[in-house]
Protein backbone atom coordinates (compact mmCIF):
# COMPACT_ATOMS: atom_id res chain seq x y z
CA UNK A 1 0.00 0.00 0.00
CA UNK A 2 1.10 3.70 -1.20
CA UNK A 3 0.83 6.66 0.98
CA UNK A 4 0.00 10.17 -0.70
CA UNK A 5 -0.78 13.67 0.01
CA UNK A 6 -3.78 15.43 0.92
CA UNK A 7 -2.89 17.87 -1.48
CA UNK A 8 -1.94 15.86 -4.30
CA UNK A 9 1.65 17.69 -5.44
CA UNK A 10 3.59 14.80 -3.72
CA UNK A 11 4.53 11.39 -5.22
CA UNK A 12 3.05 8.12 -3.39
CA UNK A 13 5.20 6.80 -0.78
CA UNK A 14 6.20 4.04 1.25
CA UNK A 15 4.64 3.84 4.85
CA UNK A 16 8.05 4.04 5.72
CA UNK A 17 9.07 7.34 3.75
CA UNK A 18 5.64 8.94 5.45
CA UNK A 19 6.54 8.17 9.06
CA UNK A 20 10.19 9.23 8.79
CA UNK A 21 8.94 12.46 6.95
CA UNK A 22 6.10 13.45 9.31
CA UNK A 23 4.66 15.80 6.96
CA UNK A 24 4.73 15.63 3.04
CA UNK A 25 6.82 17.64 1.07
CA UNK A 26 3.45 19.70 -0.67
CA UNK A 27 2.90 20.52 2.88
CA UNK A 28 -0.05 18.23 2.74
CA UNK A 29 -0.64 15.17 5.60
CA UNK A 30 -0.16 11.86 4.03
CA UNK A 31 -2.80 9.36 4.43
CA UNK A 32 -3.22 5.67 2.83
CA UNK A 33 -4.36 5.24 -0.64
CA UNK A 34 -7.26 3.87 0.35
CA UNK A 35 -8.71 2.55 3.51
CA UNK A 36 -8.82 -1.53 4.18
CA UNK A 37 -11.71 -2.63 4.89
CA UNK A 38 -10.56 -5.87 7.17
CA UNK A 39 -12.81 -8.44 9.21
CA UNK A 40 -11.78 -9.48 12.41
CA UNK A 41 -12.79 -11.04 15.93
CA UNK A 42 -12.20 -8.90 18.75
CA UNK A 43 -8.59 -9.87 20.12
CA UNK A 44 -8.22 -10.71 24.00
CA UNK A 45 -5.59 -8.21 24.17
CA UNK A 46 -4.93 -4.33 23.06
CA UNK A 47 -1.66 -4.62 21.33
CA UNK A 48 -3.34 -7.80 19.35
CA UNK A 49 -6.33 -5.95 18.04
CA UNK A 50 -3.65 -2.91 17.12
CA UNK A 51 -1.66 -5.57 15.28
CA UNK A 52 -4.74 -7.15 13.19
CA UNK A 53 -5.79 -3.41 12.53
CA UNK A 54 -2.00 -1.96 11.46
CA UNK A 55 -0.84 -4.68 9.80
CA UNK A 56 -2.77 -3.68 6.26
CA UNK A 57 -0.54 -0.79 6.16
CA UNK A 58 2.91 -2.39 7.11
CA UNK A 59 1.74 -5.11 4.59
CA UNK A 60 5.26 -3.85 2.33
CA UNK A 61 6.78 -2.09 5.56
CA UNK A 62 10.56 -3.18 6.57
CA UNK A 63 8.56 -3.05 10.21
CA UNK A 64 6.24 -6.09 9.17
CA UNK A 65 7.89 -8.57 10.99
CA UNK A 66 8.71 -6.30 13.89
CA UNK A 67 4.91 -5.30 14.30
CA UNK A 68 3.72 -7.50 17.32
CA UNK A 69 6.66 -6.65 19.28
CA UNK A 70 6.09 -2.71 18.30
CA UNK A 71 2.43 -3.03 19.41
CA UNK A 72 3.59 -4.99 22.60
CA UNK A 73 5.31 -1.94 23.52
CA UNK A 74 3.36 0.77 22.61
CA UNK A 75 0.03 -0.72 23.82
CA UNK A 76 1.17 -2.14 27.56
CA UNK A 77 -1.13 -0.79 29.16
CA UNK A 78 -5.02 -0.99 28.57
CA UNK A 79 -8.02 1.19 27.28
CA UNK A 80 -10.72 0.07 29.49
CA UNK A 81 -14.80 0.67 28.16
CA UNK A 82 -16.19 1.37 31.96
CA UNK A 83 -19.85 1.40 32.64
CA UNK A 84 -21.34 5.34 33.89
CA UNK A 85 -23.85 5.47 36.00
CA UNK A 86 -27.37 6.94 34.37
CA UNK A 87 -28.54 5.45 31.28
CA UNK A 88 -26.10 2.73 30.80
CA UNK A 89 -23.75 4.71 28.95
CA UNK A 90 -20.23 4.23 28.56
CA UNK A 91 -16.71 6.49 29.09
CA UNK A 92 -13.42 5.06 26.91
CA UNK A 93 -10.97 5.82 29.35
CA UNK A 94 -7.71 6.82 27.75
CA UNK A 95 -5.56 7.93 30.39
CA UNK A 96 -3.81 4.94 31.41
CA UNK A 97 -0.17 5.46 30.07
CA UNK A 98 2.72 7.28 31.21
CA UNK A 99 1.81 10.53 31.09
CA UNK A 100 -1.98 10.09 31.83
CA UNK A 101 -3.18 11.01 28.28
CA UNK A 102 -4.54 9.28 25.06
CA UNK A 103 -1.53 10.05 23.52
CA UNK A 104 0.60 7.74 24.74
CA UNK A 105 -0.29 5.17 22.73
CA UNK A 106 0.86 6.88 19.19
CA UNK A 107 3.85 8.24 20.51
CA UNK A 108 4.88 5.03 21.84
CA UNK A 109 4.29 3.64 18.61
CA UNK A 110 5.77 6.23 16.52
CA UNK A 111 9.15 6.07 18.84
CA UNK A 112 9.67 2.40 18.62
CA UNK A 113 9.09 2.29 14.84
CA UNK A 114 11.23 5.47 14.14
CA UNK A 115 14.06 3.91 15.97
CA UNK A 116 14.28 1.05 14.02
CA UNK A 117 13.81 2.26 10.78
CA UNK A 118 16.83 5.34 11.77
CA UNK A 119 19.80 3.35 9.95
CA UNK A 120 22.64 2.44 11.98
CA UNK A 121 25.68 5.41 12.56
CA UNK A 122 22.40 7.99 10.82
CA UNK A 123 22.61 11.92 12.53
CA UNK A 124 20.25 12.30 15.22
CA UNK A 125 16.36 12.75 14.16
CA UNK A 126 14.93 16.18 15.60
CA UNK A 127 11.47 15.15 16.80
CA UNK A 128 9.64 18.74 16.30
CA UNK A 129 6.11 19.15 18.71
CA UNK A 130 3.34 21.48 19.01
CA UNK A 131 1.21 21.18 21.74
CA UNK A 132 -1.80 22.52 23.79
CA UNK A 133 -1.04 20.35 26.68
CA UNK A 134 -1.01 17.05 26.08
CA UNK A 135 1.21 15.87 22.62
CA UNK A 136 4.85 16.98 24.10
CA UNK A 137 4.75 15.16 27.25
CA UNK A 138 3.79 11.51 25.92
CA UNK A 139 6.06 12.39 22.97
CA UNK A 140 8.89 13.52 25.81
CA UNK A 141 8.09 10.07 27.38
CA UNK A 142 8.03 8.16 24.46
CA UNK A 143 12.06 9.40 22.78
CA UNK A 144 13.94 10.12 26.72
CA UNK A 145 17.17 8.93 26.13
CA UNK A 146 16.52 6.98 23.23
CA UNK A 147 19.50 6.86 20.73
CA UNK A 148 19.71 9.10 17.84
CA UNK A 149 16.77 11.51 18.53
CA UNK A 150 16.41 14.64 20.28
CA UNK A 151 12.89 16.02 20.95
CA UNK A 152 12.01 19.89 20.58
CA UNK A 153 8.34 20.69 22.32
CA UNK A 154 6.98 23.81 21.71
CA UNK A 155 3.70 24.96 23.93
CA UNK A 156 1.46 27.91 24.03
CA UNK A 157 2.40 30.09 27.37
CA UNK A 158 0.38 30.08 30.04
CA UNK A 159 -2.11 27.96 28.36
CA UNK A 160 -1.72 24.55 29.46
CA UNK A 161 -2.53 23.81 33.26
CA UNK A 162 0.12 24.17 35.52
CA UNK A 163 0.84 20.41 35.85
CA UNK A 164 0.56 19.93 31.94
CA UNK A 165 3.80 22.51 32.08
CA UNK A 166 5.29 20.68 34.04
CA UNK A 167 4.84 17.40 32.31
CA UNK A 168 6.69 19.25 29.46
CA UNK A 169 9.27 20.46 31.20
CA UNK A 170 10.45 17.92 33.20
CA UNK A 171 12.66 15.71 30.97
CA UNK A 172 15.90 16.91 29.96
CA UNK A 173 18.95 15.16 28.43
CA UNK A 174 17.55 14.70 25.30
CA UNK A 175 14.51 16.59 24.94
CA UNK A 176 14.07 20.53 24.51
CA UNK A 177 10.93 22.63 25.75
CA UNK A 178 10.04 26.25 24.66
CA UNK A 179 7.73 28.62 26.04
CA UNK A 180 6.32 29.92 22.79
CA UNK A 181 4.81 33.76 23.39
CA UNK A 182 1.57 32.97 21.28
CA UNK A 183 -1.31 30.18 20.33
CA UNK A 184 -1.20 26.65 19.81
CA UNK A 185 -1.87 27.52 16.56
CA UNK A 186 1.52 29.75 16.40
CA UNK A 187 3.46 26.44 17.96
CA UNK A 188 1.81 24.41 14.85
CA UNK A 189 2.70 27.07 12.41
CA UNK A 190 6.07 27.00 13.48
CA UNK A 191 6.55 23.08 13.42
CA UNK A 192 4.78 23.04 10.27
CA UNK A 193 7.56 26.02 8.66
CA UNK A 194 10.28 23.65 9.88
CA UNK A 195 9.33 20.55 8.84
CA UNK A 196 8.84 22.52 5.10
CA UNK A 197 12.19 23.83 5.20
CA UNK A 198 14.23 22.00 2.76
CA UNK A 199 17.26 23.61 3.62
CA UNK A 200 17.06 23.29 7.51
CA UNK A 201 16.29 19.71 7.22
CA UNK A 202 19.35 18.77 5.00
CA UNK A 203 21.48 20.46 7.92
CA UNK A 204 19.14 18.89 10.77
CA UNK A 205 17.29 16.19 9.98
CA UNK A 206 13.51 16.82 11.31
CA UNK A 207 10.88 14.56 11.78
CA UNK A 208 6.65 15.41 13.58
CA UNK A 209 5.32 13.45 16.32
CA UNK A 210 2.22 15.90 16.25
CA UNK A 211 -1.58 14.44 14.71
CA UNK A 212 -0.16 15.42 11.67
CA UNK A 213 2.44 12.63 11.38
CA UNK A 214 0.77 9.27 10.34
CA UNK A 215 2.22 7.87 12.47
CA UNK A 216 0.08 9.66 15.26
CA UNK A 217 -3.01 8.69 13.15
CA UNK A 218 -2.92 4.80 12.36
CA UNK A 219 -2.13 3.76 16.19
CA UNK A 220 -5.13 5.44 17.73
CA UNK A 221 -7.50 3.10 15.33
CA UNK A 222 -6.61 0.08 17.19
CA UNK A 223 -8.43 1.51 20.82
CA UNK A 224 -11.86 1.92 19.06
CA UNK A 225 -11.63 -0.79 16.92
CA UNK A 226 -10.78 -2.86 20.36
CA UNK A 227 -13.49 -1.45 22.04
CA UNK A 228 -15.96 -1.29 19.20
CA UNK A 229 -15.51 -4.53 18.29
CA UNK A 230 -16.03 -6.11 22.23
CA UNK A 231 -19.41 -3.86 22.50
CA UNK A 232 -20.77 -5.41 19.43
CA UNK A 233 -20.05 -8.94 20.55
CA UNK A 234 -21.36 -8.28 24.20
CA UNK A 235 -24.49 -5.83 22.91
CA UNK A 236 -25.20 -6.90 19.55
CA UNK A 237 -25.24 -2.75 18.73
CA UNK A 238 -22.86 -1.06 17.87
CA UNK A 239 -20.51 1.97 19.68
CA UNK A 240 -21.30 5.15 19.16
CA UNK A 241 -18.64 7.64 19.69
CA UNK A 242 -18.84 11.46 21.22
CA UNK A 243 -15.28 12.79 20.79
CA UNK A 244 -13.48 15.48 22.45
CA UNK A 245 -11.45 17.21 19.61
CA UNK A 246 -9.26 20.47 19.20
CA UNK A 247 -7.13 19.17 15.95
CA UNK A 248 -8.90 16.43 15.06
CA UNK A 249 -6.30 13.46 15.19
CA UNK A 250 -8.27 11.27 17.28
CA UNK A 251 -11.26 12.13 15.64
CA UNK A 252 -9.84 11.49 12.28
CA UNK A 253 -8.72 7.73 14.31
CA UNK A 254 -12.48 7.15 15.06
CA UNK A 255 -13.75 7.95 11.34
CA UNK A 256 -10.75 5.44 10.02
CA UNK A 257 -11.66 2.61 12.04
CA UNK A 258 -15.25 2.78 11.68
CA UNK A 259 -14.69 2.47 7.66
CA UNK A 260 -11.85 -0.33 8.16
CA UNK A 261 -14.79 -2.10 9.94
CA UNK A 262 -17.44 -1.53 7.94
CA UNK A 263 -18.91 -4.78 6.06
CA UNK A 264 -21.17 -3.41 4.02
CA UNK A 265 -23.47 -1.01 5.55
CA UNK A 266 -22.84 -2.12 9.09
CA UNK A 267 -19.87 -1.65 11.16
CA UNK A 268 -19.11 -2.13 15.15
CA UNK A 269 -18.70 2.09 14.89
CA UNK A 270 -22.11 3.61 14.69
CA UNK A 271 -22.44 7.54 14.60
CA UNK A 272 -19.53 9.92 15.23
CA UNK A 273 -20.19 12.91 17.25
CA UNK A 274 -17.39 15.81 18.13
CA UNK A 275 -17.29 17.82 21.12
CA UNK A 276 -15.41 21.01 20.61
CA UNK A 277 -14.72 23.71 23.37
CA UNK A 278 -15.65 27.03 22.76
CA UNK A 279 -13.04 27.39 19.25
CA UNK A 280 -16.13 26.23 17.45
CA UNK A 281 -14.31 26.21 13.90
CA UNK A 282 -15.72 22.75 13.62
CA UNK A 283 -19.38 22.84 14.93
CA UNK A 284 -20.30 26.40 12.36
CA UNK A 285 -18.78 23.98 9.32
CA UNK A 286 -20.75 21.15 10.30
CA UNK A 287 -23.75 23.51 10.94
CA UNK A 288 -23.79 24.27 6.98
CA UNK A 289 -21.55 27.00 7.19
CA UNK A 290 -17.75 27.75 5.76
CA UNK A 291 -14.79 26.39 6.76
CA UNK A 292 -12.91 29.20 8.15
CA UNK A 293 -10.41 28.89 10.75
CA UNK A 294 -10.31 31.32 13.32
CA UNK A 295 -7.81 33.11 16.49
CA UNK A 296 -7.39 30.58 19.12
CA UNK A 297 -9.35 31.39 22.43
CA UNK A 298 -8.22 29.74 25.65
CA UNK A 299 -10.51 27.92 27.74
CA UNK A 300 -10.74 25.59 30.57
CA UNK A 301 -10.31 22.75 27.85
CA UNK A 302 -7.13 24.26 26.74
CA UNK A 303 -6.10 20.63 25.05
CA UNK A 304 -8.70 21.29 22.66
CA UNK A 305 -7.79 24.96 22.14
CA UNK A 306 -7.41 25.00 18.52
CA UNK A 307 -8.55 27.45 15.46
CA UNK A 308 -6.90 25.61 12.29
CA UNK A 309 -7.35 22.03 12.93
CA UNK A 310 -4.59 20.18 10.41
CA UNK A 311 -6.83 16.93 10.64
CA UNK A 312 -9.66 18.88 8.52
CA UNK A 313 -7.67 17.64 5.28
CA UNK A 314 -7.47 14.45 6.18
CA UNK A 315 -11.24 14.43 6.39
CA UNK A 316 -12.17 16.59 3.34
CA UNK A 317 -9.64 13.91 1.52
CA UNK A 318 -12.18 11.40 2.38
CA UNK A 319 -15.07 13.13 1.39
CA UNK A 320 -16.41 13.75 -2.11
CA UNK A 321 -17.87 16.70 -0.81
CA UNK A 322 -18.40 19.25 2.08
CA UNK A 323 -22.13 17.73 1.96
CA UNK A 324 -20.90 14.26 2.37
CA UNK A 325 -18.46 14.91 4.39
CA UNK A 326 -21.16 16.96 6.69
CA UNK A 327 -23.19 14.05 6.60
CA UNK A 328 -20.76 11.62 8.30
CA UNK A 329 -20.35 13.30 11.69
CA UNK A 330 -21.64 16.06 14.15
CA UNK A 331 -20.32 18.89 15.67
CA UNK A 332 -21.19 20.69 18.88
CA UNK A 333 -19.59 23.50 21.05
CA UNK A 334 -19.29 23.49 25.18
CA UNK A 335 -18.37 27.05 26.74
CA UNK A 336 -16.23 27.05 29.81
CA UNK A 337 -19.50 27.99 31.74
CA UNK A 338 -20.92 24.36 31.18
CA UNK A 339 -17.62 22.45 31.21
CA UNK A 340 -17.27 24.16 35.01
CA UNK A 341 -20.95 22.93 35.78
CA UNK A 342 -20.42 19.32 34.25
CA UNK A 343 -16.84 18.96 36.05
CA UNK A 344 -19.06 19.83 39.41
CA UNK A 345 -21.72 17.27 39.10
CA UNK A 346 -20.12 14.24 37.25
CA UNK A 347 -19.51 12.18 40.60
CA UNK A 348 -23.10 12.48 41.18
CA UNK A 349 -24.50 12.52 37.82
CA UNK A 350 -22.07 9.84 35.98
CA UNK A 351 -19.94 8.25 38.90
CA UNK A 352 -16.94 9.66 37.61
CA UNK A 353 -14.38 12.86 38.17
CA UNK A 354 -14.51 14.72 34.33
CA UNK A 355 -11.41 16.24 33.32
CA UNK A 356 -12.66 19.38 31.61
CA UNK A 357 -12.01 17.42 28.05
CA UNK A 358 -14.08 14.58 28.94
CA UNK A 359 -16.48 17.24 30.71
CA UNK A 360 -16.99 18.75 26.98
CA UNK A 361 -18.30 15.28 25.81
CA UNK A 362 -20.59 14.49 28.96
CA UNK A 363 -22.60 17.25 27.99
CA UNK A 364 -22.84 16.80 24.42
CA UNK A 365 -24.12 13.23 25.46
CA UNK A 366 -26.81 15.23 27.40
CA UNK A 367 -27.86 17.14 24.50
CA UNK A 368 -27.96 14.37 22.84
CA UNK A 369 -30.44 12.71 25.10
CA UNK A 370 -32.22 15.83 24.95
CA UNK A 371 -33.28 15.31 21.20
CA UNK A 372 -34.58 11.84 22.10
CA UNK A 373 -31.71 10.04 21.20
CA UNK A 374 -31.71 6.98 23.89
CA UNK A 375 -28.80 4.75 21.70
CA UNK A 376 -25.98 3.75 24.10
CA UNK A 377 -23.28 6.58 23.72
CA UNK A 378 -19.49 6.37 24.52
CA UNK A 379 -17.76 9.16 25.47
CA UNK A 380 -13.75 9.14 25.16
CA UNK A 381 -12.01 10.38 28.14
CA UNK A 382 -8.92 11.70 27.22
CA UNK A 383 -7.03 13.07 29.57
CA UNK A 384 -6.87 11.78 33.64
CA UNK A 385 -8.54 14.78 35.61
CA UNK A 386 -5.26 15.13 38.22
CA UNK A 387 -3.87 16.80 35.51
CA UNK A 388 -5.96 19.45 35.52
CA UNK A 389 -5.72 19.45 39.80
CA UNK A 390 -6.41 23.75 39.99
CA UNK A 391 -9.85 23.26 37.74
CA UNK A 392 -11.41 20.23 38.55
CA UNK A 393 -10.96 19.85 42.61
CA UNK A 394 -12.11 23.16 43.49
CA UNK A 395 -15.40 21.78 41.74
CA UNK A 396 -15.53 18.55 42.94
CA UNK A 397 -14.62 19.39 46.61
CA UNK A 398 -11.57 17.19 47.06
CA UNK A 399 -8.07 16.53 45.83
CA UNK A 400 -8.18 13.98 43.05
CA UNK A 401 -5.98 11.10 42.92
CA UNK A 402 -2.58 11.14 41.20
CA UNK A 403 -1.88 8.21 38.83
CA UNK A 404 1.78 6.84 40.04
CA UNK A 405 3.10 7.32 36.61
CA UNK A 406 2.22 10.80 36.55
CA UNK A 407 3.59 11.40 40.20
CA UNK A 408 6.54 10.31 38.88
CA UNK A 409 6.73 13.01 36.43
CA UNK A 410 5.88 15.98 38.70
CA UNK A 411 8.89 14.92 41.05
CA UNK A 412 11.01 15.55 38.63
CA UNK A 413 12.62 19.03 38.20
CA UNK A 414 11.39 21.31 35.10
CA UNK A 415 12.32 23.88 32.97
CA UNK A 416 12.00 25.50 29.86
CA UNK A 417 13.06 28.13 27.56
CA UNK A 418 11.31 31.18 26.42
CA UNK A 419 10.64 32.04 22.78
CA UNK A 420 8.90 33.87 20.37
CA UNK A 421 6.47 32.96 17.98
CA UNK A 422 8.66 33.84 15.23
CA UNK A 423 9.90 31.35 12.48
CA UNK A 424 13.64 32.44 12.43
CA UNK A 425 14.50 32.42 16.33
CA UNK A 426 12.87 29.12 16.08
CA UNK A 427 15.10 28.16 13.26
CA UNK A 428 18.00 29.43 15.14
CA UNK A 429 16.83 27.33 18.07
CA UNK A 430 17.02 24.06 15.47
CA UNK A 431 20.35 24.96 14.33
CA UNK A 432 22.23 25.68 17.40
Amino acid sequence: MNFVSTRGDTPPTSIDAALVAGLAPDGGLYVPELIPVIDIEPCDTLAQTACEVLAPYFAQSSLLDALPSICAHAYSFDAPLRTMSGDGDHLLELFHGPTAAFKDYAARFLAEALSRLRPAGAAPITIVVATSGDTGAAVASAFHRRDGFNVVILYPKGRVSPRQAHGLECWGDNVRTFRVQGTFDDCQRLAKQALSDEALRREVPLSSANSISLGRLLPQVAYYAHAALHFHREHGQPLNLIVPTGNLGNACAAFVARRMLAQGAQSPIGELVLACNANDVLPRYFAGQDYEPRATKATLANAMDVGAPSNFERLRHWHSSDDELRASLRAFTVDDATITDVVRESPARHGIIADPHTAAGLHVLERIRELGDQRPWTVVATAHPAKFDTIVEPLVGHAVPVPPQLAQCLSRPASAAELPADYDAFRAELRA
